[in-house]
């Protein structure tokens, strides 16, 4: 069992090995562990409540496959150590469906930020589903931030529904496109402009810059046809995160829209995403409730035999499942 004054001590005092060990206590779905995870993450964050701490910059970063997002965060956050930041990577990876374990690597992936003493990178399984995520990743920052991680990035698979998971949780959502021919906007859905606070094109460098400026015009249009009046109008910016031109403006442009928002509209998005926080840890716990139940497993191979075979509809076994939960 873990103690958890020791880990609130350790964390509280910046200590790699306890926040490591305090993020996979929390990262853990396994029952026996909660009790200890949600003590840890009161104790921890006690002085945000009575606001003693200023909250970090929480901000995530999404991108089309192969768009250099890992090389991205790694030049982003070399550039914010330099100024003092301390910055904490929260690489959320595909789990594999073997060990649920992380499958990218990010880690390796940023070696240079890895090694550095005010970063700390963490790949992040997602546990095959999006509450996963939600629920690991945002307790993860928690901990970062306890640590005194004044700056949070969270990295997405990139995948589907998983952006707008994130985007739930952030303050500010950093898209990444990449410039090509003639296809600037293929790949990327409305959804994501429509959720997105800054949007950048990457690898504008050498023969590839000025592809990167009509990219740029180009989403800079297609933004006008899904952002409405008044509404905060995401900056289409370019950079090389290979060699660092621009990413600095990038940066700025963060600190904007964090300006935008101001200190009530950070409280107020802040507290609804606890809020949303709150309904996605309901729907965890039924979820495992739902798996425990003595009455579910007396009859779980059962029907899931007669589904398989056809002699039972989808719904008609739900209700079972959910019969035999409300009796146990």
């Amino acid at each position: 069992m873990p103690d958890v004054d020791a880990l609130v001590a350790g964390v509280r005092e910046g200590r790699r090995a306890q926040v490591a060990q305090a993020i996979t206590l929390v990262e853990s779905g396994a029952p026996r562990r909660r009790a200890d995870a949600r003590a840890l993450l009161t104790r921890l964050t006690e002085g945000e409540r009575a606001g003693v701490h200023s909250p970090a910059i929480r901000v995530g970063v999404s991108g089309v496959p192969g768009v250099g997002k890992s090389t991205f965060i790694e030049a982003l956050g070399g550039l914010l150590t330099a100024a003092c930041h301390r910055v904490g990577v929260l690489a959320v990876d595909p789990s594999s469906v073997r060990t649920g374990g992380s499958v990218l690597g990010d880690k390796t992936r940023m070696g240079k930020l890895s090694a550095d003493p005010n970063a700390y990178v963490r790949p992040s399984p997602s546990s095959g589903t999006l509450g996963g995520v939600a629920r690991a990743t945002v307790q993860a920052m928690a901990v970062l931030e306890a640590a005194g991680y004044d700056v949070v990035l969270v990295e997405t698979v990139g995948v589907g529904q998983s952006e707008v998971t994130v985007a739930g949780m952030v303050d500010t959502f950093l898209f990444l496109a990449l410039a090509r021919t003639g296809d600037q906007l293929q790949g990327i859905k409305k959804g994501i402009l429509e959720i997105a606070d800054v949007i950048t094109v990457n690898k504008a460098d050498g023969d590839h810059e000025a592809d990167a400026r009509v990219a740029a015009r180009e989403l800079a249009g297609a933004l006008r046809l899904v952002r409405g009046h008044g509404e905060w109008a995401p900056p289409v910016a370019t950079c090389s995160a290979l060699t660092g031109t621009r990413v600095d403006d990038v940066w700025q442009h963060v600190l904007a829209h964090r300006e935008h928002l101001g200190t009530d509209g950070l409280a107020h998005k802040r507290a609804e995403q606890q809020l949303d926080f709150t309904w996605a840890l309901v729907r965890d716990e039924l979820d495992q409730r739902l798996k425990h139940s003595p009455g579910v497993r007396a009859i779980r191979d059962t029907v899931r035999a007669d589904v398989l075979a056809g002699d039972l509809p989808a719904t008609v076994a739900a209700d079972r499942l959910l019969a035999a939960y409300d009796e146990g």
